[in-house]
């Protein structure tokens, strides 16, 4: 499929039966979660996959974590976090903490449908990633004690396959194979990338399948 893509063709992607592990397979460390016990219970949480247009093309945040951060401290991910007592569901825990971190007016977002979640052992957690548009470029005010840079992604850069890139590293004393995409000077890795991957591999089921 070409490189772009609009609202309509993310419409149609979300409405196809989700690839789940398989597409997100493509993305995940070798050995996976290597040096850690899953945990027994996942805790549930909830990130925002945020879309808009800006400058003819469609968008997607992403924010690099603060280095102090207890957990994930300095990687790109989504805005998200944990669910709690006030969280009506885990779409509004993912609105949630859009807001909180990005100083996001979330009322006139359109929630476009949802991707698979993903269990992370080394924090414990169930990530269940939801899909938001905007029909025009939000203005982000990005809590600094959270959030030490934003990315604003064009869509086209994720479905280059250049973009993708692997290396050898050393974690936990183990050494795992770790796929990640090159995006704005940045290695994007891990249960980020596995939602990505995941979203790309709908985008791309959806474009074979235009008419």
């Amino acid at each position: 499929m070409s490189h772009s893509v609009d609202i309509a063709l993310v419409r149609r992607a979300l409405q196809l039966p989700l690839p789940g592990p398989a597409a997100q397979a493509a993305m995940a460390p070798r050995p996976r979660a290597a040096g850690v016990d899953p945990p027994e219970e996942y805790r549930d949480g909830a990130v925002l996959l945020l879309l808009y247009p800006r400058d003819g093309a469609l968008h997607i945040v992403l924010t690099r974590r603060c280095d102090h951060l207890a957990s994930h401290a300095g990687q790109v991910s989504f805005p998200g976090g944990a669910c709690e007592a006030g969280d009506t569901c885990l779409a509004d825990t993912a609105l949630r903490e859009a807001q909180e971190e990005l100083g996001l007016d979330v009322r006139g977002l359109e929630l476009l449908g949802r991707l698979s979640p993903v269990e992370i052992p080394v924090s414990g957690y169930r990530v269940h990633p939801w899909v938001a548009y905007s029909p025009a470029p939000p203005c982000l005010r990005p809590d600094p004690n959270e959030v030490a840079e934003v990315l604003e992604v064009p869509l086209s850069q994720l479905l280059d396959p250049t973009t993708v890139d692997e290396e050898e590293w050393l974690i936990r004393g183990h050494r795992v194979q770790v796929p990640f995409y090159r995006l704005g000077g940045h290695k994007v890795w891990g249960a980020t990338a596995a939602v990505l991957a995941e979203f790309i591999a709908l985008l791309r089921m959806a474009g074979s399948t235009a008419p």
